[in-house]
């Protein structure tokens, strides 16, 4: 059963996306929130699988509250038998307009985990919210494109510390990691780099984790942000 913690500021919207949700099988809405406090505490209280947040809350302080939901303080579970260990983080899923890839942009290296378009229907919502359960990424095509396009286009580069992963990554990674980078699909690196399509995901996954990523998008921006890439002038 995959939990969902929905935010929204609008009760009508809330509403509608608690039924929508209710009615899917394998889901359950676990609880409410009207903005991104609220949605930080109901988050650490009731440690949902999936936080679906509107877009509306997604300016500064919006974005603080996707940072505190996706990369929470460590602590440890209260499960019985096992003290030590740590709570996963929930996975965030935006939903957006199409035109709000800027905030898109913030949003996901805030630790957001996917995006959809607010007209999705509803089987894409659901079968989004499934897939970032599942610790994926859902990012629609078009959005992808956009956010490279961004990022090539930024005139300074702020590079990341040391310790931030890119030392640890091997020279096959770091190629992997280009070309993921430059938007390629793993079929196209495979066929690049002469290997098998499983051998690119296994070594995307393990890149990501070597740089604390959640999802491809944000392996880009750890791209251009540690100096492998330059932007586009």
């Amino acid at each position: 059963m995959v939990s969902v913690l929905v935010v929204n500021d609008q009760s009508l919207q809330r509403l509608a996306l608690r039924m929508l949700l209710a009615a899917e099988p394998g889901l359950t809405v676990v609880g409410e929130a009207a903005d991104g406090d609220e949605a930080i505490r109901a988050s650490a209280a009731l440690r949902p699988d999936v936080v679906l947040m509107d877009s509306h809350l997604s300016g500064a302080a919006g974005i603080e509250s996707i940072r505190h939901i996706a990369r929470p303080a460590r602590r440890a579970t209260r499960t019985p038998g096992f003290p030590g260990e740590e709570a996963p983080a929930p996975g965030v899923l935006v939903l957006t307009a199409a035109d709000q890839e800027a905030d898109a942009w913030a949003a996901l290296r805030a630790g957001a985990g996917g995006f959809l378009l607010n007209d999705a229907d509803p089987a894409e919502l659901t079968a989004a919210i499934r897939v970032v359960a599942a610790g994926d990424a859902v990012i629609t095509p078009g959005l992808t494109r956009a956010l490279i396009d961004a990022v090539r286009q930024q005139h300074t580069v702020r590079p990341l510390p040391r310790t931030s992963g890119l030392g640890a990554l091997t020279q096959r990674e770091r190629d992997v990691l280009v070309a993921v980078a430059s938007g390629w699909s793993n079929a196209e690196i495979a066929q690049w780099l002469s290997i098998a399509p499983t051998t690119v995901k296994t070594h995307v996954s393990n890149v990501l984790a070597k740089i604390g990523a959640r999802a491809r998008v944000q392996a880009v921006a750890f791209a251009y942000e540690s100096g492998l890439i330059r932007p586009a002038a």
